[in-house]
Parts: structure tokens; sequence; C-alpha cells
């Protein structure tokens, strides 16, 4: 049972696999039969009227007739090459008579009547075995004469294919241009077009790379591309010229662009590299280090023997990658991929055939083409993804715009109201203070009064009271003024005070301000922090008179630079000083006794906590000395302060 509950999921799948597979198989079948049809259809027409195929040919010391298209055999040595000699009929009257070759290989030197009209070997792009470059030359009029003329065509053959004379057209130039402009059209200018391209979209496909660096399928389709640009626009070495380096990057760059096009297909579909995928790259390797080390013939015998496989190996492994893909995803870009994939190797097991003359009378290699159309194909199609992702970004970009600019506003919004409800937390907060404080200071002198009153007490007791009461009330009216966050403008009006305090006790008031500056600004300045400040120094005078039994009281205020610049940050100071008996200190700093001076110096501390300042007490025999140490930034709340 359960193994029949194994294979009961699998059915189902293997019927999806199939549902998909087959018919995509059935349309790369008809790719093929389409493409065979336009390689067929595509095929250049010549001027049959003026073929000359039958030649004879002496090659190694022997004669015989032949018919072109002909073969003849491997060479690696340009000594004593093939030659093939003619007649044509020339009609005395014609004018403009031309020589016309369709296709050979490698190069050929051309003579009429004794005289050479066509050497190929000084076009270097005409004598690549990969090129179906066609050559067409004028005859000079004094070299043809009424009746028949000789032609003799020297096939110069180098490499391990062999050599290839396709049918040689003499006739009026008018009759044999056409034709040659529609090869040329073909074989010259389509190809050079496609590098073009691919040279241009390697160099987007690059600063695609440069700016996504974390997709590679990019920069690995961009070097396969110029792998395939070097390889088109560079001429290669015409024999006898012996540069084996630049043969070698030619001969090592099919394989190794075959390969690096597996890479971008893995790459592309998400796949996961494979532990034996470097060995994609020993046949161009192999090739390339042979090239550079061995003689002209080792490395193009290498190219046949594992660079030409190789293409056709990475071509077999991308028709499978795409299959799969196809299978599992069925998208588009996996279906577009499949088809010209299916087309290279079309075209590619089309040259095979003609190379090893399975297909006779013909050698037209395709296959490069192909391969270029497809790269333009690929490049194209991941610029147009790119350029379709930067719109969606853009698009993406102008709706976060829109989404941030009304979140901006909404913002505003609740920011204008919590800075309402801020605004009336801080005021109903300053008022609930300010009445804290009027009621411990201006409260508890307006109950001393009325307790006097009711006593009946002496007038100069109620007098005194009362006083107190309205400096109280002053101190409070004067904290509420608008001191922009300057606290020497409220000590300001504190020593106008404080000297009216000590005149009737005979008491000198000093005032010493010791840096320019006085003290810092401080924008955070509240009132309630200038009453906690104003109360300190009013205690500190007052003890220095009633207890200290001071004569000389100095006030010292300056700024301690913290080295920072402007002053920001900096700590205000303000010292008063007196010349009283003192007062014994105990261990924590408090008063050693615990009467009503213990009181006012726990008070005074209390006070400078509320404000984030620090206290500092200091008595001898000689005075005593309050040190109020101000923050650099005064707390908003007296939880702060205590905290």
């Amino acid at each position: 049972m359960s193994e029949i509950a194994a294979r009961a999921p699998a059915r189902p799948r293997r019927r999806l696999i199939a549902a998909r597979l087959v018919p995509y198989l059935l349309l790369q079948v008809l790719i093929v039969i389409v493409t065979i049809l336009g390689l067929r259809l595509l095929q250049p027409s010549d001027p049959d009227d003026f073929a000359v195929s039958g030649f004879s040919l002496r090659e190694d010391g022997a004669s015989r007739p032949v018919a072109l298209p002909h073969f003849t055999s491997s060479r690696y040595s340009l000594s004593d090459p093939p030659l093939y000699t003619g007649t044509f009929t020339f009609r005395n009257g014609d004018a403009g008579w031309s020589v016309f070759l369709p296709r050979f290989s490698n190069a050929v030197e051309v003579a009429v009547n004794g005289v050479v009209v066509l050497d190929s070997r000084r076009d270097a792009n005409a004598n690549r075995p990969d090129r179906n470059t066609p050559q067409i030359a004028l005859i000079p009029a004094s070299l043809l004469h009424d009746g028949d003329n000789e032609i003799a065509l020297r096939l110069f053959v180098w490499g391990p294919l062999k050599g290839f004379l396709d049918t040689v057209y003499v006739g009026p130039d008018a009759a044999l241009r056409p034709s040659y402009e529609t090869r040329t059209l073909l074989f010259v200018t389509l190809p050079v077009v496609f590098s073009a391209w691919q040279s241009i979209l390697a160099v987007i496909l690059a600063i695609m790379w440069l700016m996504r660096r974390r997709e590679p399928v990019y920069g690995v389709l961009a070097v396969a591309m110029v792998l395939g640009v070097v390889q088109a626009f560079v001429p290669p070495p015409v024999p006898p010229a012996t540069t084996s380096r630049l043969a070698a990057v030619l001969l090592a760059s099919a394989p190794t662009e075959s390969a690096l096009i597996v890479v971008f297909a893995l790459l592309f579909f998400g796949w996961h590299w494979p532990r034996y995928g470097a060995l994609l790259f020993v046949p161009g390797i192999v090739v390339f280090a042979v090239g550079l080390v061995g003689g002209p013939p080792l490395p193009r015998i290498l190219f046949l023997v594992l660079g030409i496989p190789m293409v056709g190996v990475c071509l077999l492994l991308m028709a499978s990658i795409t299959a799969t893909q196809v299978v599992r995803r069925q998208d588009a870009a996996s279906f577009t991929l499949g088809c010209a994939v299916t087309i290279v190797l079309t075209c590619w097991v089309h040259d095979m055939l003609s190379v090893f003359e399975i297909m006779t009378n013909e050698r037209i290699f395709v296959s490069r083409l192909s391969y270029s159309a497809m790269l333009v194909a690929i490049g194209a199609g991941l610029t147009w993804r790119f350029a379709r992702a930067l719109n969606q970004v853009d698009s993406f970009a102008s709706q976060l715009v829109t989404r941030v600019r009304e979140a901006e506003e909404r913002l505003k919004a609740s920011f204008a109201r919590e800075e309402e409800r801020a605004r009336a937390a801080a005021l109903a907060n300053e008022r609930t203070r300010l009445m804290r404080d009027l009621h411990d200071g201006l409260g508890g002198q307006l109950v001393s009064i009325v307790a006097l009153s009711e006593r009946g007490h002496e007038s100069s007791g109620i007098t005194d009271a009362a006083r107190a009461a309205l400096k109280d009330l002053r101190l409070v009216i004067d904290s509420m003024d608008d001191i922009g966050g300057d606290l020497m403008l409220a000590l300001g009006s504190w020593r106008e005070r404080a000297t009216a305090q000590l005149r009737p006790h005979d008491v000198a008031l000093g005032w010493h301000v010791a840096t320019p500056q006085g003290l810092p600004l401080h924008p955070e300045l509240r009132p309630w922090h200038v009453i906690q400040i104003v109360r300190i120094l009013d205690e500190a005078v007052t003890n220095a008179v009633k207890h200290a039994q001071a004569r000389h009281i100095v006030v010292t205020i300056e700024t301690l630079d913290d080295g920072q610049e402007s002053g920001q940050g900096s700590r205000g100071m303000i010292s008063v000083a007196d010349d009283g008996k003192g007062f014994a200190l105990s261990g924590n700093g408090e008063a050693g006794n615990a009467g009503q001076t213990a009181r006012g110096l726990r008070n005074m501390r209390s006070r400078a906590a509320r404000c984030g300042a620090l206290l500092d007490l200091a008595s001898d025999a000689s005075g005593t000395r309050v040190r109020l140490q101000l923050p650099k930034t005064f707390p908003d709340s007296d939880a702060a302060a205590t905290g």
C-alpha cells in the first residue's frame, strides 16, 4: 500500500511534464524545419549563364579534369598549391568584364591570360574558413581578346579543413555585380552589423553589471560578447605570416564563448553552478595554450578536434537547460531562448555536415552569424528587461514620492497637534510649578502674617512677614519675564534686591564677573529654573547674615570652558562666599547640627538637583563658600533633575 501511495503523486507529475515537454519539442522540430527551409531559400542565386565549371586541376605533379564546385585535399604548406586551369569565351565589343568567385577556402589567386587580376590574400577577412566572403575583380580590357581566353586559379589551403573552390563566373560586370553585392550583404555586411550591435550591447551590459554587482549574469554575457567581437573584427594571420598568439586568441574564443553562454544560462535561470562546470572551459584553455607554444598547424588541428565539438556540446547543454526551464516555469524567456538555441544548433549541424562533405557541393558556414544574432537577441532582451525594471522603479519612486508627500502632510498636521498638546501640557506644568512655588513661598509667608495677627504680636513682626511675602511675590513675577535664556538678566535683578536686603544689616555685597561672557546662554531656561537658582542664592545670603554673622559677601560669576567652540556645552558657575564664622560639616557635606541651618542646606541641594545643577559647600573659621555649578542643558522636568 505504501508503494502505491508513493507512486500516486508521481503520475500527475509525469503527466504534467509530458504535457509541457511534448508541445515544446514539437515546436522545436517545427523551428528546425523552418530554419532548414530558410537556409535553402536564402541561398544566393548566381548568374549561371556565365559559369565556368570545367577545369583542369594540376596537383601533386599530376593533372586531371575536374568540375566546380570542387574539394581539394588538406595542406599545411603553401608551396605547389593546386592549380585550376580553364577557358572562357569573350565576345569582342562587350565592355567591363569581371571574374566573380562566390566561395573559396582559404585563399585564391586568379590570373587571366597569364596576368594576375585577383589575390584574396590582400584581404585578411576573405581568407578565414568560417567566412563566406565573395570576391570580384575587373578584368582589364587589354588582357581580353576575342574568342577563348585562359583563366588560372591557384588555391592556397592551410589548416586541417579541405580546400574548396566554388563555381567561377566570368562575364560582364553589370551581370555579375548584383550577385556579388547580394553575397556581400549577407555574408560581410550583416555579420559586421551584428558584431557592431554585439559590441554596443557588450558595453551596455558591462555598465549594467557595474551598476548591479549582485547580478553577474550581465557581466558574463558581456564577456562572451566581447570575445565574439574580437573574433569578428580582429583579422587573422595570413600565411606565411606566423603570428601564433593572435591565432590562438581567435581559435580559443569560440569554445570559451560557448562555455560562457552556458554559464549565462545557469545564472539567468537561477541554477546552482555544477561541481564540474569548470570543465567547459578546458578545451578553450588547451587550444589557447597550444597556440601560444606550438606551431601554426597544431592549434588549428586542436580547434577542429576540441573547439568545434565543444561548441556543439555547449549548444546541447543550452538546449537541455532551456527545455528543463520550460517544463518548470513555462515563461516567455525560456521559450524565446530555447527557440534561439534550436536555430543556432541547427545552423551548427548544417556547418558540420558541410565540413565533413556530407552535404556535397556546398560550403557555406552560417553558425557564426546565427550565434551573433542569438547573442544580440539575448543582450537586447536583457537590456529591455533592465529598462523595464528601471521604468518600474521610476514608477514606484514617483508613487513613493507621492505617498511620502501625503505622509509628510499628515505628519505635519500630527506634529502641529502634538506641538499644541505639548504647549498646553508645558503651560499646565508651568502653572503647577508656579502654584507650588507660590504655595511654598508666598503661601507660607501669608500664613505667618495671619498667625501673627491672630496672636496679637507686635506690628514689626507682621511687617517683616509682609515684606518677606512681598519679596517672594516679586521673585515669582520677575522670573516670569522673558530673558531669552540669559540668566545674567535675572541675576542683575536679584543683585538689586539682595543689595537692598543687606543694606539695613550693614553687610557689603561684592559682585565679580570672572569671564567676559558671564554665564552661557541657555535657550531651554524656564521660569521655574530661575526661581530655584534665585532661592538658592537667597538662602546662601540669608544664612551668611543670620547664622554666620558675615560682614562681606562676594558673588562670583564665571563660565567653565570645556574646550568647545562658541561656549556651546560650557558650564556656568555661581559662587557665594562670606567672611562669617562658618559651621562644622559632617562627612556627607551636610551641616553638623540638625537645626535650621541643616534644613536650609538640604533645601538648597534639593532645589539644585531639580535644576540639574551641582551644589558644593565649603565652610571653615574663615567663612563659608557655596558653589552652584549649572548644567550644560537645563532639564525639562523635575524627574529629569532628580533622576
